[in-house]
């Protein structure tokens, strides 16, 4: 089931934010989320907010979804004000966006742009299923505006899929990759997981063989991760399956950055590869390196100038408060310069441009010099003043932030 939201201070009805969070608005990078909370079954491993047709209930239809979501659209307009926010990047997650027709998702990216303006260039992007989109439906999107797919692979080996209780076919992804391709998206992106339980390293190198065949521009691969309340978690409890292991899991990150480098996808964050800089997801960069972005659909979160806030989860209670004129926001939480200090180390160190030394207090400066002698930091990047790492500080970074941050 899908994880509990965190406490934090009311939302106003109004939605209105502090001054502190308007300050600023528009000198930097501005975005949208779009939640789709709507999938055909639920994955096993899965705790995001999303709900199959029979968890709903009244008050909640995927038909309406797309009228209730520009309802949000339309106070985040009101709520931001006048200030010009052009908007540089869209992405639509879930869930899977794909469960609604293209036109919903065409008529939701024409709401953003008619009340914010696209900018020149943006980039639009929507995560789907393999098997929830044709030929026909992804010339629809590239039509409507859409300029980048994400396709969930996870896998191209069938034991491996059934224990995720993936429902796409093997080689179903690949072809999702083809048609996009023909419908005219030049920037295409595949999902990757590894150390499932059951899976071998030569599953794994079948998966990012599979993956790489289909020529993408973009892979992302992630290590399986087990959440408590999932069929997973439970299954695993139950000793049905092991629990994956850290280890193993760095060797598959091992055979990932062997095989996709050789494919000439280099990686630019821990977990994602790109052909150049192009393909790069401009959206996850917005969000790694502290843009401002709102996040429509229930459950969402949203940041803007140091305030962070998160809707309603239910699609029901999200529609109940929009249809009442009143923000669908549960709680947020102001940041301070401190919680903002560390989250920049935390997420621009995952980086492949790094982190400017200058900006670390002495004594992150001092784990940074004994994390250069441990080799997990770049020697040339940090003689000009940066700390970028390497390989083996890749499989480390979480260690490492901690190292950095108090």
């Amino acid at each position: 089931m899908p994880s509990a939201l965190p406490d934090g201070d009311p939302v106003p009805a109004s939605g209105d934010l502090p001054q502190s969070a308007l300050d600023g608005l528009g000198s930097r990078p501005f975005g949208f989320y779009v939640h789709v909370p709507f999938c055909a079954t639920r994955c096993g491993y899965c705790d995001f907010n999303t709900y199959t047709a029979a968890e709903l209930g009244q008050g909640a239809s995927q038909r309406d979804y797309a009228a209730t979501a520009i309802e949000e659209v339309r106070l985040a307009r009101r709520v931001l004000g006048d200030a010009d926010l052009p908007v540089e990047t869209v992405f639509f997650g879930g869930g899977t966006p794909t469960l609604l027709p293209a036109a919903d998702l065409v008529r939701l990216l024409s709401a953003i742009d008619d009340e914010f303006g696209l900018a020149p260039g943006a980039e639009v992007t929507t995560e789907a299923n393999p098997e929830s989109v044709d030929q026909a439906y992804l010339e629809e999107l590239r039509a409507g505006g859409f300029t980048r797919m994400s396709f969930g692979m996870q896998s191209a080996s069938e034991h491996v899929l059934r224990v995720l209780d993936r429902r796409h076919t093997r080689g179903r992804p690949e072809q999702a990759v083809r048609e996009a391709r023909k419908a005219g998206f030049d920037h295409v992106n595949l999902d990757l997981i590894y150390s499932t339980p059951g899976e071998t390293d030569d599953d794994w190198r079948d998966s990012l063989a599979a993956a790489l065949a289909a020529e993408p521009d973009h892979v992302s691969a992630y290590s399986l991760i087990v959440e408590d309340g999932t069929r997973l978690a439970a299954r695993i409890r139950r000793g049905e399956l092991p629990m994956p292991d850290d280890d193993v899991a760095a060797d598959r990150y091992l055979i990932a950055e062997e095989m996709l480098s050789a494919a000439g996808l280099e990686w630019y964050e821990v977990s994602n590869w790109a052909a150049d800089e192009e393909a790069r997801c401009r959206h996850n960069l917005l969000y790694w390196t502290g843009g401002d972005w709102w996040g429509v659909g229930p459950g969402a979160h949203s940041h803007v100038g140091g305030t962070r806030w998160w809707n309603v989860k239910h699609p029901a209670a999200y529609a109940s408060r929009l249809v009442s004129g009143a923000s669908p926001g549960h709680a947020r939480e102001e940041l301070t310069a401190e919680d903002r200090a560390v989250e920049r180390i935390m997420l621009e160190l995952r980086l492949v441009s790094g982190f400017p030394l200058s900006d670390l207090p002495p004594q992150a400066r001092t784990a940074c010099a004994r994390a250069l002698g441990d080799g997990l930091l770049e020697v040339e990047p940090f003689k000009r003043g940066r700390a970028v790492l390497t390989l083996r500080g890749r499989l480390l970074a979480d260690a490492l932030v901690r190292d950095l941050t108090p």
